[in-house]
């Protein structure tokens, strides 16, 4: 978003179009909500625990409770006021269609990607703003719940990994950590009872192909 190109700008604008695709096609407001609630449940059921870091409990409280009654307390006139903005209407229209930004069919898009970077990053960052209750309210649920396992190093015979679940666990997130400079990457599936992960080696021209050696890596079977 702060990329001072017209490229930043224009990736920006699509991963907005996006967000509003998403929440369009579902009520994330009442899940945010379900589930901030359904933490601070299971955040307060272990509140007692001798080794619970109570001023970081509280903390951690407070926040979820502020981000529930904010989205609680707002409309949904924030993602209308996207919506119905004029130019990101005229943009998600042509979107979709292949060659359908270009400066011949939407011509106030490319007048307004030739303002400053600057007048640009401000609209931008007010568009964004918009989103701000979804975002935090994310980031906070998502954090919480990757940091409720620690990872655990894993060995996948001839690259292919399985583990069962206990189903009476309620696991929510599979991670799987691999440095950064690896030349494979994983592929995973799995359901209620169990999950399976497969590295692959990318091909140039191919498709993937399975790797075939062991790999050693770090695992996080999530649940809070």
């Amino acid at each position: 978003m702060r990329g001072y190109s017209l490229w930043d700008s224009r990736s920006t604008i699509s991963h907005i179009l996006d967000i509003l695709n998403i929440m369009s096609r579902i009520d994330l407001r009442s899940e945010l909500v379900k589930e901030l609630e359904r933490q601070t449940s299971a955040l307060l059921a272990i509140s007692s625990r001798p080794a619970v870091d109570t001023s970081i409990l509280d903390d951690t409280l407070k926040k979820l409770e502020s981000y529930t009654q904010n989205l609680k307390s707002t409309s949904n006139h924030s993602c209308d006021e996207l919506r119905n903005n004029a130019l990101l209407k005229l943009i998600r229209q042509r979107d979709s269609i292949p060659g359908g930004s270009c400066d011949f069919d939407i011509p106030v898009y490319h007048f307004w990607l030739k303002q400053q970077p600057e007048q640009r990053i401000e609209i931008l960052e007010s568009w964004l703003g918009l989103l701000d209750n979804y975002r935090l309210s994310i980031n906070v649920i998502l954090g919480l719940l990757r940091e409720s396992a620690i990872s655990t190093p894993v060995l996948a015979e001839q690259g292919f990994y399985q583990q069962s679940l206990d189903t009476n666990v309620p696991f929510q997130l599979i991670r799987v950590l691999l440095p950064s400079d690896v030349n494979f990457f994983a592929e995973m599936s799995g359901g209620k009872h169990r999950f399976s992960v497969r590295f692959m080696l990318p091909e140039k021209s191919e498709r993937p192909s399975p790797c075939s050696t062991d790999i050693e890596f770090q695992l996080s079977c999530c649940a809070l």
